[in-house]
């Protein structure tokens, strides 16, 4: 009786742990992106976009699935600016789902990195669910030491959009697109149900664990907005 009773609440302490590392990975993967993005700066985000920027979502190695058409899935993190605005808040998880139109450039593994530009669009993507281009303006961002190339689309959206696959990283336009927050994964990383508002709100303390897409994002964005 005893050992019917101990092996679901082995199985269900395994399950808490792997989701944790899964988590715990996945954040690391997204500092490693922005790692190599930012690594060469003739074909990197302009430093000034991303130091005035309001957030930030990763959402390393998006898969695509179905045939044909397909689609895209992927689950990344969100770190937006903390209080003070010279630091980032912990994540939140995120996932994005959308047609291959508009994002494939070549692969069936594609990192992905969102400015989010203003208060709107941070709103817009707190909320259940946001479409990309319909919801929230969505425009490809440029890429380079300066934003000087930008045009009237990119200076007015709400959110900047980029894609890597296969070595090539450029602005892409991810409109009709979803973005949403992903409530259960949160719990991987904090230990207990929290919101997407809370953690970013700075409510609730983010584990050394996952500090390192914080620290990453503090890094390249030392400018003042």
């Amino acid at each position: 009786m005893r050992m019917q009773i101990l092996a679901p609440m082995l199985f269900l302490a395994g399950a808490g742990l792997l989701g944790a590392s899964e988590a715990t990975e996945r954040c690391a993967k997204a500092a490693e992106v922005l790692d190599e993005v930012m690594g060469t700066p003739e074909k990197a985000i302009p430093s000034s976009l991303l130091a005035k920027s309001h957030c930030v979502a990763v959402v390393p190695g998006m898969k695509k699935v179905g045939l044909g058409l397909g689609g895209k899935y992927g689950k990344g993190l969100l770190s937006c600016r903390s209080a003070s605005g010279k630091g980032w808040t912990g994540p939140t998880t995120v996932r994005i789902e959308g047609g291959s139109i508009g994002f494939q450039i070549g692969g069936s593994s594609t990192d992905i990195v969102l400015l989010v530009m203003n208060k709107a669009g941070k709103k817009k993507l707190l909320s259940s669910k946001a479409t990309l281009g319909a919801d929230a303006s969505v425009a490809g961002g440029p890429v380079g030491r300066t934003a000087s190339a930008q045009t009237d689309a990119q200076m007015t959206a709400e959110i900047l959009s980029y894609s890597r696959s296969k070595g090539l990283f450029a602005g892409v336009s991810l409109e009709g697109a979803s973005l949403r927050p992903a409530h259960k994964h949160n719990k991987d990383i904090y230990g207990r149900d929290v919101t997407p508002q809370q953690i970013l709100a700075e409510e609730v303390e983010a584990p050394a664990s996952v500090a390192v897409l914080a620290q990453t994002l503090g890094k390249y964005s030392m400018h003042e907005r």
